[in-house]
């Protein structure tokens, strides 16, 4: 692979299945770590003694504002590392160069901007998004540490996606490997030992994230990189970066859309449900988190494949790659529906001790986990409209399932059913449903005409 990655020409001529393999494994490895920061953070703080349970409901509200610096990242990162895939394929390594350092100072804008917003306005936004007086000061305590560490996260997750786009897999998983292991080790210290409680989670987060940056910037100015970071590629070029924007609205939508669901989840669960509704939120979001980094890492891996390969005009390495995804996405969606059917209060019991929580959550994981067995088809259609630059299509589906479907099912849900608290859980279900069929059937037009587009006259 050392070899092969000096020029990428492996994208295009290694088998596609072992190549897959290859790159996904390492892709599906980064993503199942990277969970482990936010997962980690509210293991440690659902066993803190006496206000435990609290302080994991105060923790889980600021999931939104998470979710939302992450989204931001995918914004520019995630429409630029496929288009510089593609002009990788078509052999413009100048031009791939170029749309990376113009992301690369785009996302430092955006770092500056979230960091001073977050400082100024998160405790009002923590108490839109679903904080109760009771849980608020940790969740403010919480975000007033991680808003420091904005620009780590912005630059990891962003500038990370173009040592994958190389196929440099491995290094990509080193990166949230370091970050993973040194949250770890700072969190039991941070929270318990120096006695910091949330702000120790915090702070072991934010440091580990920055370790993750130096990393990342390290090796992209380093040898081994195809696409080196360098001072005169820093420059916004607008018609290189407004592209990479415009395809990276669907990542953008599909994370940030969490934020404003979970506004309208956790508002909703307070209502019915009080403070145990909306803690067991927080744990079936850590569980949904598990489902779909996994997917994201297997259509990550097979992003650079499929995007190298339309670029370079290749049709049937692009159809088998699709295949391949598609096949390994639905297997794994199946086995852990499977599991979480089967045993629920495994998976919550991860997150708290606590009796009534757990039995609480069991049943509402069952439901709202209801149609995980297929939504492999969704991330994997969903992605690889991305990995082909449709933009419009992309964000079509991105839009459907979030906002036209589950959005208003979440207040639609408990007019149908007599227990409410249920229903609103149930909404999640039955709009995967509906978004699912929507996706596939809008796949199977635009993917034939993708591929017409770059078949031999």
């Amino acid at each position: 692979m050392e070899t092969m990655n000096k020029d990428n020409s492996f994208l295009g001529t290694a088998p596609v299945g072992g190549l897959l393999f290859k790159l996904a494994l390492p892709t599906i490895t980064a993503q199942l770590i990277n969970m482990l920061y936010n997962i980690v953070d509210r293991i440690y703080i659902g066993h803190m003694p006496g206000d435990g349970d609290l302080a994991l409901t105060g923790v889980g509200v600021c999931m939104p504002l998470i979710m939302m610096v992450s989204a931001f990242a995918a914004l520019v990162s995630s429409g630029g590392a496929p288009r510089a895939s593609i002009f990788m394929g078509k052999g413009d390594i100048d031009t791939a160069e170029k749309t990376m350092g113009s992301c690369f100072t785009m996302q430092l804008i955006v770092s500056a901007a979230l960091t001073a917003a977050l400082l100024i306005w998160n405790r009002d936004l923590l108490l839109a998004f679903g904080a109760s007086e009771n849980t608020i000061e940790y969740a403010s305590a919480y975000m007033n540490v991680y808003a420091i560490g904005t620009v780590f996260v912005q630059l990891t997750l962003g500038m990370n996606a173009y040592i994958t786009a190389q196929g440099f897999a491995k290094y990509g998983m080193l990166t949230v490997s370091l970050g993973a292991v040194c949250n770890i080790i700072l969190d039991p210290i941070c929270i318990f030992t120096l006695d910091m409680g949330v702000r120790g989670a915090a702070l072991a987060t934010v440091t580990s994230q920055g370790l993750s940056c130096i990393w990342v910037l390290s090796f992209l100015k380093g040898k081994r990189t195809l696409l080196r970071l360098k001072k005169e590629i820093l420059a916004i070029r607008p018609k290189m970066l407004f592209p990479c924007i415009a395809l990276g609205l669907a990542p953008f939508i599909m994370q940030s859309s969490e934020s404003v669901i979970s506004v309208c989840f956790n508002s909703s669960l307070l209502r019915y449900g009080g403070d145990i509704a909306v803690g067991a939120m927080a744990i079936l979001t850590s569980v949904m988190q598990f489902a779909m980094l996994p997917l994201q890492g297997l259509a990550q891996g097979a992003q650079p494949i499929t995007s190298y390969n339309f670029g370079a005009g290749n049709e049937e390495r692009v159809r088998r790659t699709f295949r391949l995804l598609l096949t390994a996405s639905l297997t794994y969606s199946v086995v852990l529906w499977a599991a979480i059917m089967l045993f629920p209060r495994v998976f919550a019991g991860i997150f708290t001790p606590d009796p009534a929580l757990l039995a609480f959550t069991g049943n509402a994981l069952r439901i709202y986990c209801g149609v995980l067995c297929i939504f492999g088809i969704q991330i994997a259609c969903q992605m690889t409209f991305v990995s082909l630059g449709n933009a419009k299509s992309s964000i079509i589906v991105a839009v459907m399932r979030k906002f036209v479907l589950l959005l208003p099912l979440i207040y639609i849900m408990p007019a149908l059913m007599t227990d409410k608290t249920m229903a609103v859980y149930a909404a999640e279900p039955v709009a995967d449903l509906l978004a699912v069929t929507f996706t596939a059937l809008l796949f199977r037009s635009q993917f034939k005409k993708a591929l017409k587009s770059i078949s031999p006259a």
